[in-house]
């Protein structure tokens, strides 16, 4: 690990830091600005009296901690599988998954539709948490399995000549392992699951099933365009995947710095 020791270099990582964060943190700051512009705290009062908010807030938290459920196990699996066990084939299954990353969700969307209502599934949570959980599970893989590569073979091994099956093997051994790469799953899948708009807002079209990203729609119509209003929307609803990344942004970072720093 490299490490500034003396004041100058540490004078340039931190200019270089700042240059770096900049130009991400303008676009944050602007819709902060924008989302006050007009009537000011109003904007936010108004989006906070939406008689659905938190019925949206409630579906939006039963379907992240679904798929983050679903995709945590699959994962964790799969990586242990992927990186630790003699399976035939598994290098091209391991690939055939990856392929998998390329399929966008617009393109799979009429098969998801068709899917959906042939199984009597269209206007309910499956038919959004099925194919969220799917869509994550390929990268969430791919990063698990780098971490568990780490793990030494050695531990596996002792824990076989104490008489360790190979599930408690990666019950006792491995998976307490995984807690940093873990808390990075459970962070990219909240995002992903949370700003997702295109399958909540074709699959469920009961207002009592949508979510929280479709807030912002409330002041987007024939007749009205209030941006202020819809920005704000986007503000209040981003608050709680911002709280989580900032409860777990050190196992987030060293999760993800341990799975590309073998």
């Amino acid at each position: 690990m490299l490490e500034a020791r003396r004041w100058p270099a540490k004078l340039v990582l931190q200019i270089v830091a700042t240059l770096l964060v900049l130009p991400f943190l303008f676009p944050l700051v602007a819709m902060v600005q924008e989302s006050l512009a007009g009537t000011g705290w109003n904007n936010y009062a108004t989006v906070l009296a939406i008689p659905e908010l938190p019925v949206f807030f409630r579906n939006s938290v039963i379907i992240a901690v679904v798929v983050i459920a679903i995709v945590y196990v699959c994962t964790m699996t799969a990586a242990f599988a992927f990186s630790k066990l003699q399976i035939r084939a598994k290098e091209f299954f391991f690939w055939l998954l990856l392929a998998a990353l390329t399929l966008p969700e617009v393109v799979i969307l009429a098969p998801l539709f068709a899917t959906a209502t042939s199984l009597g599934v269209y206007n309910t949570f499956i038919a959004v948490i099925l194919p969220l959980a799917a869509l994550q599970i390929p990268f969430t893989v791919l990063l698990a399995r780098n971490f568990v590569d780490g793990v030494p073979n050695e531990l596996l091994d002792a824990s076989r000549v104490d008489g360790a099956s190979t599930w408690q093997g990666f019950r006792y051994v491995v998976w307490p392992l995984t807690t940093p790469i873990g808390a990075a799953i459970v962070v990219l899948t909240l995002i992903g699951t949370w700003n997702d708009y295109l399958l909540p807002l074709v699959f469920l079209q009961d207002p009592a099933l949508q979510t929280v990203t479709l807030v912002p729609s409330f002041f987007v119509g024939e007749f009205n365009n209030d941006q202020t209003k819809v920005v704000a929307a986007a503000v209040v609803t981003a608050i709680p995947e911002i709280l989580a990344y900032l409860l777990l942004q050190r196992l987030f970072e060293r999760g993800l710095s341990a799975g590309a720093l073998k």
